[in-house]
């Protein structure tokens, strides 16, 4: 069996670059010996729209994609699929589909048994534990918060850092996150836009997965109890997010 695989982009675009273009190289080489992905673009509501534009992109680097539906043939095209794209959009949409289409699990399985897993996004969101740590509105109410579980932390995608000279009264992203761990333990990783993580094995009875962070940006860790540490791009935040 192949190990777990997972690049999970914080964002799929960056200010004055195209879709996908910060992180196109890492993807390329992540998706290098795929030449077919399956597509979920329930995050959105346009999701034709969205499966067009994905389908262009991934067109210039010379991979087929195809769009995940709803119903049973959607359920044996995961069963099927030889890697997987979750974008972004909206986490609790994307959630309550996953859910009501039944993908949840088969999405587990074949992710398990190495297929890859590329998100970005709310499909970087969805792949912690549950989606507990987003930042979007409950525009939808999914059945529950749990989501893939494909890796044991959280993650806060577009984490921003708190601006000295702004006049905002309101919580700051690292201020939520600290909420979040007055009522939970797991440890959450505010990945910052142009970040991504690199995730290698872990699943099953494999151990702790690899995580690498890359990208342009870096990335903060959070631990119940402890001050944030903050890490840059290269690092291997392994030995500190499974820390006892």
């Amino acid at each position: 069996m192949s190990p777990m695989r997972l690049l999970l982009l914080s964002n799929s675009s960056c200010h004055g670059a195209g879709y996908l273009d910060h992180a196109a190289e890492a993807i390329r080489a992540f998706l290098s010996r795929a030449g077919r992905i399956l597509f979920v673009p329930f995050a959105l509501h346009d999701q034709a729209a969205y499966w067009a534009r994905v389908r262009e992109r991934f067109a210039q680097w010379g991979i087929e994609v195809d769009r995940a539906a709803e119903g049973s043939s959607g359920r044996a095209a995961v069963e099927q699929a030889e890697a997987f794209f979750v974008g972004g959009g909206n986490t609790f949409r994307l959630l309550h589909h996953l859910q009501g289409a039944g993908f949840l699990e088969p999405i587990r399985r074949r992710v398990a048994g190495g297929a890859p897993y590329l998100g970005s996004s709310a499909g970087t969101v969805i792949a912690a534990p549950t989606i507990r740590t987003t930042n979007d509105m409950p525009i939808v109410q999914p059945a529950s918060l749990d989501a893939l579980g494909l890796v044991p932390f959280q993650i806060n995608c577009h984490y921003l850092d708190a601006d000295p000279a702004s006049t905002h009264m309101g919580e700051t992203r690292e201020q939520r996150i600290r909420e979040f761990h007055e009522e939970n333990e797991a440890v959450v990783i505010g990945l910052r836009e142009g970040a991504w993580l690199a995730v290698e094995g872990g699943s099953g009875d494999r151990g702790a997965p690899q995580v690498l962070l890359e990208g342009r940006t870096g990335a903060r860790v959070f631990r119940r109890g402890a001050a944030p540490s903050e890490f840059a791009p290269g690092a291997e935040l392994t030995p500190h997010l499974f820390a006892k």
